[in-house]
Protein backbone atom coordinates (compact mmCIF):
# COMPACT_ATOMS: atom_id res chain seq x y z
CA UNK A 1 0.00 0.00 0.00
CA UNK A 2 1.18 3.58 -0.90
CA UNK A 3 1.31 6.29 1.44
CA UNK A 4 -2.09 8.38 1.57
CA UNK A 5 -1.61 11.22 -0.12
CA UNK A 6 -4.05 15.00 -0.86
CA UNK A 7 -6.44 13.71 -4.08
CA UNK A 8 -4.88 17.25 -5.48
CA UNK A 9 -1.26 16.04 -5.60
CA UNK A 10 -2.56 12.42 -6.94
CA UNK A 11 -3.97 14.43 -9.83
CA UNK A 12 -1.62 16.76 -10.28
CA UNK A 13 1.07 13.75 -11.06
CA UNK A 14 -1.83 11.89 -13.35
CA UNK A 15 -2.45 15.22 -15.49
CA UNK A 16 1.19 16.62 -15.33
CA UNK A 17 -0.24 20.09 -14.63
CA UNK A 18 0.58 22.57 -11.28
CA UNK A 19 -1.23 21.59 -7.43
CA UNK A 20 -3.53 24.90 -8.01
CA UNK A 21 -4.64 23.34 -11.25
CA UNK A 22 -4.72 20.12 -9.66
CA UNK A 23 -7.38 21.50 -7.40
CA UNK A 24 -9.98 23.35 -9.01
CA UNK A 25 -10.09 20.01 -11.22
CA UNK A 26 -11.10 18.70 -7.96
CA UNK A 27 -13.61 21.56 -6.37
CA UNK A 28 -15.17 22.18 -10.01
CA UNK A 29 -16.55 18.02 -9.86
CA UNK A 30 -13.99 16.56 -12.62
CA UNK A 31 -12.40 13.95 -10.29
CA UNK A 32 -13.96 10.62 -8.74
CA UNK A 33 -12.44 7.70 -6.68
CA UNK A 34 -13.17 4.72 -7.35
CA UNK A 35 -16.43 5.57 -8.88
CA UNK A 36 -17.12 8.91 -6.69
CA UNK A 37 -17.05 12.45 -7.56
CA UNK A 38 -14.95 13.93 -4.71
CA UNK A 39 -14.52 17.62 -4.49
CA UNK A 40 -12.07 18.29 -1.54
CA UNK A 41 -8.58 18.36 -3.16
CA UNK A 42 -7.20 17.72 0.62
CA UNK A 43 -9.04 14.14 0.51
CA UNK A 44 -6.40 11.47 1.40
CA UNK A 45 -5.95 8.43 -0.99
CA UNK A 46 -3.68 5.67 -1.50
CA UNK A 47 -4.23 2.44 -4.20
CA UNK A 48 -7.90 3.91 -4.97
CA UNK A 49 -9.21 4.47 -8.69
CA UNK A 50 -8.69 8.12 -9.68
CA UNK A 51 -10.52 8.83 -12.65
CA UNK A 52 -10.51 12.32 -14.15
CA UNK A 53 -13.38 13.29 -16.38
CA UNK A 54 -12.77 13.12 -20.35
CA UNK A 55 -14.35 16.87 -20.52
CA UNK A 56 -12.39 18.79 -17.48
CA UNK A 57 -11.18 21.65 -17.63
CA UNK A 58 -9.91 24.51 -16.01
CA UNK A 59 -12.57 27.12 -15.57
CA UNK A 60 -13.82 29.63 -12.65
CA UNK A 61 -17.39 27.78 -11.09
CA UNK A 62 -19.46 30.69 -10.77
CA UNK A 63 -21.19 30.66 -7.08
CA UNK A 64 -24.66 29.31 -7.10
CA UNK A 65 -28.33 30.51 -7.10
CA UNK A 66 -31.25 27.98 -6.42
CA UNK A 67 -34.84 28.74 -7.61
CA UNK A 68 -37.11 26.25 -5.31
CA UNK A 69 -40.75 25.80 -6.04
CA UNK A 70 -41.44 26.34 -2.51
CA UNK A 71 -44.61 23.96 -0.82
CA UNK A 72 -47.20 25.21 1.73
CA UNK A 73 -46.20 24.47 4.94
CA UNK A 74 -42.68 24.97 4.32
CA UNK A 75 -40.61 28.40 6.13
CA UNK A 76 -38.81 30.59 3.27
CA UNK A 77 -36.74 32.20 5.91
CA UNK A 78 -36.77 31.24 9.62
CA UNK A 79 -38.89 28.75 11.39
CA UNK A 80 -38.69 24.75 12.09
CA UNK A 81 -38.81 23.90 8.53
CA UNK A 82 -36.59 25.70 6.75
CA UNK A 83 -36.27 26.09 2.96
CA UNK A 84 -32.87 25.55 2.56
CA UNK A 85 -33.21 21.76 3.83
CA UNK A 86 -35.30 20.81 0.47
CA UNK A 87 -32.36 22.03 -1.74
CA UNK A 88 -30.64 18.60 -1.92
CA UNK A 89 -29.04 16.50 -5.32
CA UNK A 90 -32.35 14.57 -5.14
CA UNK A 91 -35.08 17.51 -5.48
CA UNK A 92 -33.24 18.40 -8.48
CA UNK A 93 -35.43 19.05 -10.94
CA UNK A 94 -35.12 17.07 -14.09
CA UNK A 95 -36.11 19.37 -16.58
CA UNK A 96 -33.40 21.95 -15.16
CA UNK A 97 -32.44 23.81 -18.44
CA UNK A 98 -29.97 25.47 -17.23
CA UNK A 99 -27.12 23.23 -17.88
CA UNK A 100 -25.08 24.39 -14.67
CA UNK A 101 -23.78 21.02 -13.63
CA UNK A 102 -24.38 19.95 -9.82
CA UNK A 103 -21.39 20.37 -7.65
CA UNK A 104 -21.77 19.30 -3.50
CA UNK A 105 -20.35 23.14 -3.07
CA UNK A 106 -23.30 24.29 -4.57
CA UNK A 107 -24.92 23.03 -1.19
CA UNK A 108 -22.89 25.26 1.19
CA UNK A 109 -23.67 28.48 2.54
CA UNK A 110 -27.36 29.25 0.71
CA UNK A 111 -28.36 32.11 1.78
CA UNK A 112 -32.31 32.37 1.29
CA UNK A 113 -34.12 35.62 0.16
CA UNK A 114 -37.25 37.17 -0.83
CA UNK A 115 -39.91 36.17 2.21
CA UNK A 116 -42.85 33.84 1.37
CA UNK A 117 -45.66 33.19 3.73
CA UNK A 118 -45.65 29.94 5.28
CA UNK A 119 -49.10 29.03 4.13
CA UNK A 120 -48.01 29.92 0.50
CA UNK A 121 -46.03 27.82 -2.04
CA UNK A 122 -44.30 29.04 -4.93
CA UNK A 123 -40.88 30.73 -6.14
CA UNK A 124 -38.49 31.79 -3.94
CA UNK A 125 -34.53 32.46 -4.33
CA UNK A 126 -31.57 30.59 -2.36
CA UNK A 127 -28.03 32.39 -3.38
CA UNK A 128 -24.41 31.54 -2.40
CA UNK A 129 -24.28 34.79 -4.53
CA UNK A 130 -23.34 38.45 -3.33
CA UNK A 131 -24.38 40.12 -6.63
CA UNK A 132 -27.98 38.62 -6.57
CA UNK A 133 -28.30 39.40 -2.41
CA UNK A 134 -27.70 42.86 -3.12
CA UNK A 135 -30.21 42.70 -6.12
CA UNK A 136 -33.12 41.19 -4.18
CA UNK A 137 -32.33 43.29 -1.10
CA UNK A 138 -31.32 46.97 -2.21
CA UNK A 139 -33.68 46.82 -5.05
CA UNK A 140 -36.59 44.73 -3.36
CA UNK A 141 -39.54 47.59 -3.77
CA UNK A 142 -38.22 47.75 -7.44
CA UNK A 143 -39.12 44.27 -8.50
CA UNK A 144 -42.19 42.78 -9.67
CA UNK A 145 -43.42 39.66 -8.50
CA UNK A 146 -46.20 37.79 -9.98
CA UNK A 147 -48.83 35.63 -7.48
CA UNK A 148 -51.80 33.28 -8.41
CA UNK A 149 -54.54 34.20 -5.22
CA UNK A 150 -57.66 31.88 -4.93
CA UNK A 151 -60.34 33.51 -3.49
CA UNK A 152 -64.15 32.73 -1.76
CA UNK A 153 -66.71 35.58 -1.25
CA UNK A 154 -68.40 38.28 -2.88
CA UNK A 155 -66.21 41.39 -4.35
CA UNK A 156 -67.23 44.31 -2.67
CA UNK A 157 -67.92 47.52 -4.52
CA UNK A 158 -65.27 49.29 -5.89
CA UNK A 159 -62.93 46.64 -4.41
CA UNK A 160 -60.70 46.13 -7.81
CA UNK A 161 -60.04 49.64 -7.75
CA UNK A 162 -59.33 49.59 -4.00
CA UNK A 163 -56.77 47.10 -4.40
CA UNK A 164 -54.96 48.18 -7.58
CA UNK A 165 -54.80 51.60 -5.84
CA UNK A 166 -55.43 53.69 -2.61
CA UNK A 167 -54.85 51.27 0.51
CA UNK A 168 -52.54 51.88 3.25
CA UNK A 169 -50.91 48.77 4.97
CA UNK A 170 -49.03 49.40 8.25
CA UNK A 171 -48.76 52.78 7.62
CA UNK A 172 -47.67 52.54 4.56
CA UNK A 173 -49.22 53.82 1.46
CA UNK A 174 -49.07 51.25 -0.89
CA UNK A 175 -47.82 51.48 -4.87
CA UNK A 176 -50.48 50.96 -8.03
CA UNK A 177 -50.59 47.69 -8.46
CA UNK A 178 -52.29 45.26 -11.33
CA UNK A 179 -55.20 42.85 -9.97
CA UNK A 180 -57.16 41.07 -12.67
CA UNK A 181 -59.54 37.67 -12.62
CA UNK A 182 -58.03 35.01 -14.12
CA UNK A 183 -61.25 32.92 -13.77
CA UNK A 184 -64.17 33.67 -11.12
CA UNK A 185 -62.62 32.28 -7.79
CA UNK A 186 -58.49 33.32 -8.87
CA UNK A 187 -57.22 36.65 -8.84
CA UNK A 188 -53.44 37.80 -10.38
CA UNK A 189 -51.21 40.01 -8.74
CA UNK A 190 -48.63 42.36 -10.53
CA UNK A 191 -47.08 43.90 -7.32
CA UNK A 192 -43.50 45.57 -5.95
CA UNK A 193 -42.60 45.59 -2.42
CA UNK A 194 -44.84 42.88 -0.82
CA UNK A 195 -44.91 42.33 2.78
CA UNK A 196 -45.79 39.79 4.63
CA UNK A 197 -49.62 39.48 4.87
CA UNK A 198 -50.53 42.23 2.63
CA UNK A 199 -51.73 39.97 0.42
CA UNK A 200 -54.57 38.36 2.73
CA UNK A 201 -55.26 41.64 3.67
CA UNK A 202 -55.62 43.57 0.35
CA UNK A 203 -57.93 41.04 -0.60
CA UNK A 204 -59.90 41.55 2.54
CA UNK A 205 -60.54 45.19 2.08
CA UNK A 206 -62.33 43.94 -1.00
CA UNK A 207 -64.40 41.81 1.22
CA UNK A 208 -62.82 38.64 -0.38
CA UNK A 209 -61.14 35.55 1.69
CA UNK A 210 -57.95 33.91 0.25
CA UNK A 211 -57.41 30.33 -0.02
CA UNK A 212 -54.66 30.12 -1.23
CA UNK A 213 -51.56 32.02 -2.22
CA UNK A 214 -48.96 31.14 -5.01
CA UNK A 215 -45.74 33.24 -6.62
CA UNK A 216 -45.32 32.64 -10.22
CA UNK A 217 -42.56 35.01 -10.97
CA UNK A 218 -39.46 37.34 -8.98
CA UNK A 219 -38.66 40.09 -11.60
CA UNK A 220 -38.22 38.51 -15.07
CA UNK A 221 -37.73 35.07 -13.55
CA UNK A 222 -40.07 32.65 -13.47
CA UNK A 223 -40.24 28.68 -11.64
CA UNK A 224 -39.64 27.46 -15.00
CA UNK A 225 -41.77 24.80 -17.65
CA UNK A 226 -39.98 21.92 -18.78
CA UNK A 227 -41.42 19.21 -21.52
CA UNK A 228 -42.88 17.45 -18.67
CA UNK A 229 -44.56 20.19 -17.66
CA UNK A 230 -43.41 23.18 -14.91
CA UNK A 231 -41.31 22.64 -12.26
CA UNK A 232 -43.13 20.86 -9.19
CA UNK A 233 -43.40 22.19 -5.81
CA UNK A 234 -40.07 21.19 -3.56
CA UNK A 235 -38.67 20.57 -6.64
CA UNK A 236 -35.58 23.22 -7.49
CA UNK A 237 -33.16 24.25 -10.47
CA UNK A 238 -30.29 26.57 -10.99
CA UNK A 239 -30.68 30.54 -12.54
CA UNK A 240 -28.58 29.67 -15.51
CA UNK A 241 -25.87 32.20 -16.51
CA UNK A 242 -27.44 35.44 -18.40
CA UNK A 243 -30.93 34.89 -16.34
CA UNK A 244 -31.19 38.32 -14.61
CA UNK A 245 -34.03 39.57 -12.00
Amino acid sequence: MTEPVRLAQRVAMLLQCSRAEAEQYVRNGWVSVDGRVVEAPQHRVTDERIDIDADARIEDVEPATILLHKPVGVDAIDGPKPAVALVTPETHWADDPSGVRLLQRHFHRLTPLVPLERDASGLMVLTQDGRVWRRLTEDADEIEHEYLVEISGELAPYGMAKMRHGLEYRGRALPPCNVSWQNENRLRFAIKGVRDGQLRWMCAQAGLDVVSIRRLRIGRIGTGKGPNGAMPPGAWRYLKVGEKF
